[in-house]
């Protein structure tokens, strides 16, 4: 249920109150998307709520309608393993708008707590869309760019990031180390090809260590970076535990590739309003400075887009082709996957995009499951899921002059 706090909630040089709520029916005083995230209580969190809620504040009633899809929030909520995981989330969203259409999860430690919007889950090699990114924008490397690397794909030893080429060092393009997830040419590439300022300047502008805007608290996604190479080596590969992201980031980083380097403004409340139904709040679609060029953008997607017809996404959408919803879409993605310190959690990511081949609508997708001491259902699993479900239903109410019936 979505409550309004009583009382007073500070921001900065401005504050709302029950006397400044009252008087929001006049058109003059409509609240901003800042100042919504103050007036919702957190349990709001425990669910989100799919259907518009009615709330008191003061003497007035209020009407919350959220952006959620209540089909697809449903269907995702039922298909949760809450008995081989300790954590899941799971964001859907519109990348055109921000608004999110599905946000749900499950956390065993803490009922309370809604993952999606925690930053406390390891990257892992999702933060290799940012260095990509970096490689891409401020390198000029392309998808075919080669590198040479030497040993494991998987592990990153001090050895591996030398310019050293023996006679069985292998060479691989950008594209295909990034669909496979190959660590060393991503370690070498924050080190040799890049520098500890390309890579933090990247990661900001892609969202990390800034507070963006939302309905509710969230707190933002961390990323710290030493004069260390190797340090550097790590944190340009995911292979680190330091480096920090939400689910809802993720959907967020996802979105930015499809929307050709802009990064948009996530959002869950499309209205409030009053008791004589006077709209006090509307999302609009906001976005962020461009995070990368459209054609870096193109290069990213590409790269993603590997990720699932023949790198660690391959298996779960290997029928993509064959499949009646699926091969109607275009699906690109990045996994990762770490251990806690503990280790007695595994951290499984998928965050990506499915757009359809033959038309305009989009969706970004992202999935964190937290596995316990048996592996459950895997991120790449509940990402397909969500979009051949969302799809399903889309193509079902599309008609043939190409106009869609949906929402």
């Amino acid at each position: 249920m979505l409550v309004f706090r009583s009382g007073e909630a500070s921001l900065g040089k401005r504050s709302i109150t029950s006397r400044s709520l009252s008087q929001v029916s006049d058109a003059s005083h409509q609240i901003r998307k800042s100042d919504v995230r103050y007036l919702i209580d957190r349990s709001c969190l425990s669910p989100v709520s799919a259907q518009p809620v009615e709330m008191a504040f003061g003497n007035r009633l209020y009407t919350v309608k959220t952006s959620l899809d209540p089909d697809l929030h449903q269907y995702l909520t039922s298909r949760l393993d809450r008995v081989n995981s300790r954590y899941i989330g799971i964001v859907v969203m519109s990348p055109e708008t921000g608004r999110v259409l599905a946000m749900t999860g499950f956390n065993k430690v803490n009922a309370d707590e809604n993952p999606c919007l925690t930053a406390a889950f390891p990257a892992a090699s999702l933060f290799k869309i940012i260095t990509a990114a970096a490689a891409v924008e401020e390198k000029g490397y392309t998808h075919l760019s080669r590198f040479a690397f030497n040993g494991s794909k998987y592990t990153l030893y001090k050895r591996q990031l030398t310019h050293a080429n023996p006679a069985h060092t292998q060479f691989i393009t950008l594209q295909d180390a990034f669909a496979q997830s190959v660590n060393p040419v991503f370690g070498k590439i924050g080190t040799h090809y890049l520098d500890r300022n390309a890579v933090e300047k990247m990661g900001t502008a892609f969202g990390f260590n800034k507070d963006v805007e939302f309905e509710l608290p969230w707190p933002t996604s961390h990323l710290t970076l030493t004069d260390d190479e190797y340090h550097l080596a790590e944190i340009a590969s995911g292979f680190n535990r330091q480096t920090l992201i939400s689910p809802l980031h993720g959907a967020m980083i996802a979105a930015t590739v499809v929307n050709r380097g802009k990064p948009v403004e996530p959002t869950l409340i499309d209205v409030i309003a009053d008791d004589t139904r006077t709209c006090i709040y509307q999302t609009r679609p906001s976005f962020l400075p461009a995070a990368v060029s459209p054609k870096t953008a193109k290069v990213l997607e590409r790269l993603m887009v590997a990720t699932v017809t023949s790198g660690t996404g391959r298996k779960t959408f290997r029928d993509q082709a064959r499949d009646t919803t699926l091969s109607k879409l275009d699906i690109g993605g990045k996994t990762g996957s770490i251990s806690n310190r503990e280790k007695d959690t595994r951290f499984d990511w998928f965050v990506g995009f499915a757009t359809e081949k033959q038309g305009t609508e989009k969706i970004v997708v992202a999935a964190m499951v937290g596995h316990g001491d048996y592996i459950g259902t895997r991120a790449t699993q509940y990402a397909r899921m969500a979009i051949e479900y969302y799809y399903k239903d889309y193509f079902s109410k599309k008609t043939p002059n190409g106009k869609n019936l949906k929402g």
